[in-house]
């Protein structure tokens, strides 16, 4: 599943979640953004039931971007129980992704 974040249902929706959340913080006018924006969405249905797939847009939500101290986009976070268990900056192909989040299932 794919759902929007924003600063303000972040702690609902991801740190109180009790499955894993894969959190993509990215920009419209990013370009590798734009890249993996699909991927996380296929991840939303390949994982459905198992993890969560969440997309934060940093130009409107700049709280979780201070939070977690994002300097680079696209940055995707990897959160179990609450806190982040891995993370990964830029453009990378599916199979790191996927890697990623099956350590942590």
């Amino acid at each position: 599943m794919l759902i929007h974040v924003t600063d303000s249902n972040f702690e609902e929706k991801v740190i109180q979640s009790t499955i894993p959340v894969v959190v993509d913080l990215w920009a419209e006018w990013c370009g590798p953004c734009r890249m993996i924006g699909p991927i996380i969405e296929e991840m939303g249905v390949q994982f459905e039931g198992r993890a969560l797939m969440a997309k934060v847009d940093v130009d409107s939500n700049p709280g979780i971007s201070a939070k977690f101290g994002i300097r680079n986009i696209p940055t995707v976070l990897f959160i179990k129980d609450g806190k982040v268990v891995d993370k990964q900056v830029g453009a990378v192909p599916k199979v790191k992704f996927v890697e990623k989040l099956e350590a942590i299932l």
